[in-house]
């Protein structure tokens, strides 16, 4: 694996963290609590937060090493994490249209990096 390879993959495990607290904040929204305060100092609203400035540095880290002409085909990578994440661990459901949508998004990132 080459060094730009390394810094693909980081930059796209920093994305699917970024996708994984998005998963975390909606879960905590979902959860009532007894007042303001409780609903943003709880520890899946910290937890998530966290998670998604770790990932914000880990981004600004990596981008320094690979081409910026990557970074929006790579991060488009998000509109597939966050539906799966979401069926996944909220039970929503997939509809077609987003399967084909996430499965032209895919094929276009392949495509690119051809």
């Amino acid at each position: 694996m080459n060094e730009a390879s390394f810094y693909i993959i980081v930059f796209i495990l920093a994305v699917f963290s970024a996708s994984c607290s998005q998963i975390l904040l909606k879960k905590a929204a979902g959860i009532p609590r007894k007042n303001k305060q409780a609903e943003y100092l709880n520890w899946q609203v910290i937890v998530a937060y966290g998670i998604f400035g770790l990932s914000a540095v880990v981004t600004l880290y990596v981008l320094r090493h690979i081409p910026l002409s990557l970074v929006p085909i790579l991060e488009s990578v998000t509109y597939v994490f966050v539906p799966v994440l979401s069926w996944v661990f909220l039970g929503e459901k997939l509809k077609g249209i987003q399967l084909a949508g996430m499965s032209l998004i895919f094929t276009g990132i392949v495509i690119f990096n051809l």
